[in-house]
């Protein structure tokens, strides 16, 4: 279980984030929408160690890692993908791969990374490549390949599916939800609204720092004027 608990965060004098609350659990996916500035990425960066909170908690497992370095915090199982994937462009596929598995025990990398492989089977087929040169979504996917050699209880995902080409935006969430369904939690922030309720269990919205809505993907669906008002009328193609 993973939780963030009335995290506030500021830049300076400016407060990004005002008491949000959100979990995680095993095996779910748990969505966080809400306009750009709200908050989101800013929560995701303080609970992953890379901003430290002005108050707050963040809990992994019934133990505070609030304000622990980034390096502590991948070690106990909380990694974060960075929006934009952020992968090593000079590096080779197989380079980044390791890289991401630098707090895991030598002898358990080659098993891990096979899995690696078996679940994207594009990363064994350019692994001696330089990351650089692969698709948007091939990068994508090196960026949850990467995370995935940290051994992972829980997974932070800022934005997957940005710049992505809408049929390359389907395969990257259908593979979020095999990472949750392998028995990862998964912490989604998304703003293709739609894209991501498909996949999601449980969503948030975050507006100006503030958890708005939690609930279930079939309660947000649901509520179409909630997401319309933090999103615009666009995010949701129907009303349920």
């Amino acid at each position: 279980m993973f939780e963030i608990r009335d995290l506030h965060v500021s830049y300076g004098k400016v407060t990004a984030v005002r008491g949000v609350t959100l979990t995680a659990r095993p095996g779910t996916v748990t969505l966080v929408l809400g306009a750009n500035g709200a908050g989101k990425t800013t929560t995701l960066r303080s609970a992953a160690g890379l901003h430290k909170p002005d108050s707050g908690e963040v809990v992994l497992d019934g133990t505070a890692i609030t304000g622990r370095p980034a390096h502590w915090i991948v070690k106990r199982g909380l990694v974060l993908v960075p929006e934009g994937r952020r992968v090593f462009a000079p590096l080779t596929v197989l380079e980044n791969l390791r890289m991401g598995g630098y707090t895991t025990a030598r002898g358990e990398l080659a098993g891990i990374l096979d899995r690696v492989f078996e679940m994207f089977p594009v990363l064994r087929e350019r692994q001696d490549g330089p990351a650089g040169l692969l698709s948007g979504g091939e990068q994508q996917m090196l960026a949850f390949g990467r995370a995935l050699m940290a051994q992972p209880k829980i997974m932070m995902l800022d934005e997957p599916s940005m710049g992505l080409a809408p049929t390359m935006v389907e395969t990257v969430l259908g593979s979020i939800r095999a990472m949750a369904d392998s028995g990862i939690g998964v912490l989604m922030v998304e703003q293709n609204a739609e894209a991501g309720l498909e996949v999601a269990d449980d969503v948030a919205v975050v507006s100006r720092g503030e958890v708005v809505f939690s609930g279930t993907a079939k309660e947000a669906a649901s509520h179409s004027l909630v997401l319309r008002a933090f999103l615009g009328d666009a995010a949701l193609v129907t009303e349920n």
